[in-house]
């Protein structure tokens, strides 16, 4: 619950709203598990939350810790058995450059960026990331994202700086939990929403909306290719939403926002590393200010892929690709390949066991107006950090239509 359903959930129990604003503080500033540790709270009222209510959504099973260069990516447990997968990212290999201009820019050495799911499983089907092999299973509720954070905070000792919406999952298909979680990480953790970045595939009505809502976290889009052939077999998604649309929507949100966006771009030998590819990318790349993100490519071997996946080997060509953009005047990062040797890598978040359990929920399979909805029928979570039996949803399983 944000602070808004903090207070009329403590109304419903006929307490002042003021306390709700005291239970936020309690579960997102101070991080409490439970409600014995909030002692400036009655305990009458202590033990009638102890009986409607409880603290939580993700258990940690294990994690790994990369020699190399300090990643560490955690296994956690859902509620209804299934498990999703963040990764903590050590200031050298952090996301995102520290932007000129931005207001109170974290130091890099201080920088602590957490790499957050939004769906076990994504039913997008990238044909370079391992989260598409699991195929769909369920959205991630508000109190599910929210808690990935607390629960690494709370192993750590560390203060998380950055969130990127960038693990397990498509977080437009999971509009309303992922917003929720966003404003929650602002007021409570105290995450600066420009230190939020959500990652899309390129799902057009989430675009739309960000900007017609005029959020302040930061987008990143999935391209990899700005030809639509090569696209499509990359990401299937361009079959529903076009290039054109993408860019239209793209033109759209800047135009609202005023706020850049980054494109991620991954280079394959022989598919996305052409002349004629690079010449369509600098164009569409020119449209609206921008940045690109160029990431190596990460093995997904571990998930068996067939067909055109097994065939994609990272590009030898990707020093004079840089080189090229940046002559176009755009501007370029490269990205670190921070866990690769943890499979904690971009693209290579699986939850392995899920999907071979599991494997179905992908975009082809759907209706075309459909869209994946949090499915809440064993009651066992809702939409929640703080979760009390018989409350409504919100948001949770909205997509813009």
């Amino acid at each position: 619950m944000g602070r808004a359903e903090l207070r009329t959930f403590v109304a419903d129990l006929e307490e002042r709203p003021y306390r709700g604003d005291q239970l936020f503080k309690w579960l997102y500033g101070r991080g409490a598990t439970s409600f014995g540790e909030m002692t400036d709270i009655a305990q009458a009222f202590r033990h009638r939350l102890g009986a409607c209510a409880h603290i939580g959504g993700v258990r940690q099973v294990s994690h790994r810790l990369s020699p190399a260069d300090g990643t560490t990516k955690f296994l956690f447990a859902l509620a209804d058995g299934l498990n999703i997968e963040s990764v903590l990212i050590p200031p050298a290999s952090a996301f995102e450059d520290d932007t000129p201009g931005d207001d109170a820019v974290t130091a890099p050495r201080d920088r602590l960026t957490l790499c957050v799911s939004t769906q076990v499983g994504c039913p997008l089907d990238c044909a370079f990331c391992a989260t598409g092999a699991m195929g769909y299973l369920r959205n991630l509720t508000t109190g599910e994202i929210v808690d990935q954070l607390l629960t690494v905070r709370r192993l750590t000792g560390r203060a998380i700086t950055n969130v990127v919406f960038m693990g397990m999952g498509e977080p437009m298909l999971n509009y309303g939990a992922v917003m929720q979680a966003g404003e929650i990480l602002t007021e409570g953790p105290g995450v600066a929403a420009r230190r939020i970045t959500v990652s899309t595939a390129g799902w057009v009505d989430g675009i739309v909306r960000m900007a017609d809502e005029r959020r302040r976290m930061k987008l990143a889009v999935s391209l990899h290719s700005a030809v639509e052939e090569t696209r499509q077999k990359l990401m299937p998604v361009t079959r529903r939403f076009p290039l054109a649309a993408l860019q239209e929507a793209l033109r759209h949100y800047y135009a609202r926002t005023k706020m850049r966006v980054t494109y991620e771009v991954v280079f394959f030998d022989g598919v996305n590393d052409t002349a004629r590819e690079i010449k369509r990318l600098i164009a569409f790349a020119r449209a609206i200010p921008c940045k690109i993100n160029v990431i190596p490519y990460h093995s997904i071997a571990f998930t068996r892929p067939e067909g055109f996946a097994a065939s994609l080997r990272a590009s030898p060509r990707l020093p004079e690709l840089v080189e090229e953009l940046r002559r176009a005047n755009l501007t370029v990062m490269i990205r670190s390949s921070a866990g690769e040797d943890i499979a904690a890598a971009c693209g290579q978040l699986a939850a392995q066991g899920e999907g071979r359990k599991h494997r179905r929920g992908r975009l082809q399979d759907m209706d075309n107006t459909a869209t994946p909805q949090h499915n809440d029928s064993t009651g066992a979570y809702a939409n929640s950090h703080l979760w009390s039996p018989g409350r409504g949803e919100g948001d949770t399983g909205k997509t813009p239509r």
